[in-house]
């Protein structure tokens, strides 16, 4: 099975006219303003699985500022995993410093959704704020043993739009604060899954961590394929596409010629992802 662990809806009235959410919502203004940002329904996702020869995605929405956007964003996703019950699995996604995000997370996984994200700090990073808001979401996750999907960039490089001014030191510790929780660092997870290098300590915080491939191909070189599957485990990497940032077949094309074994690579684009959110 060939699931695509990343990827991106919004509803008829978002993909209408975006133009009516940018005063009050700067981080959808910043991703989104741009005529060349793509936003897709839950049909073109299913659309594209069976182009691109698919079975399955992970799905959700943004994690707005507005109570009223964020749930009904996410009636969207489930109303879209009703309507494609065997094709589309979804996340709730809120705000973490809306005071009803806990709520919120709770009334979504009531209503069947596999987990919770795709979370973003686009401002401040995974600080120690971040953290305290997050607890009650991670307590609620790790409680139902859900997973949560969190949005991470490499700090370093090229500045883009979406790039938080997160440290590797904020993924550790975010990590270490919540042991027990299974969390997916979204976009290689700035590359953190290196530091299972360290003879001392790290292996065992980052013990909980899982990766996704999202926006690869404008990010790093395809030796990061093998180069993580051996640092961070074949059974923590899962292929996701950022869709519609990127077709999977731009994917495919990297991860085959990255000379992962079959094991590998049935873990990559599927195996991983079907055991962490439940999916057959």
């Amino acid at each position: 099975m060939i699931i695509d662990a990343h990827t991106h809806i919004f509803p008829d009235a978002v993909r209408s006219d975006r133009n009516p959410f940018f005063d009050s919502e700067g981080a959808f203004k910043l991703l989104y303003e741009s005529d060349k940002s793509q936003l897709a329904g839950a049909g073109d996702l299913v659309d594209c699985l069976d182009r691109e020869g698919l079975d399955m995605a992970v799905t959700f929405g943004f994690p707005w500022q507005n109570p009223d956007l964020i749930r009904a964003h996410n009636d969207y996703i489930i109303e879209s995993q009703q309507r494609y019950p065997t094709r589309l699995a979804g996340l709730c996604c809120v705000d973490i410093y809306t005071p009803a995000a806990p709520l919120e997370v709770e009334r979504c996984l009531d209503a069947g959704l596999y987990g919770v994200g795709e979370l973003a700090c686009y401002l401040s990073g995974i600080d120690d704020e971040a953290l305290k808001h997050l607890a009650p979401i991670m307590e609620l996750c790790r409680s139902r043993n859900k997973p949560v999907l969190i949005h991470t960039n490499e700090p370093v490089g090229h500045v883009y739009p979406g790039k938080t001014p997160i440290s590797a030191l904020q993924m550790y510790n975010l990590a270490k604060t919540f042991p027990e929780n299974r969390i997916v660092l979204a976009h290689w997870g700035g590359g953190i899954f290196f530091f299972n290098l360290l003879k001392r300590e790290a292996k065992g915080v980052l013990k909980n961590l899982w990766f996704d491939t999202a926006a690869s191909p404008y990010l790093y070189d395809p030796a990061v394929y093998a180069i993580a599957c051996q640092l961070a485990g074949n059974n923590r990497v899962m292929f996701g596409s950022d869709f519609p940032l990127l077709p999977p077949s731009r994917y495919f094309k990297e991860i085959d010629a990255a000379g992962l074994d079959s094991v590998a690579k049935a873990a990559l684009l599927g195996g991983t992802a079907a055991a962490l959110f439940g999916l057959s």
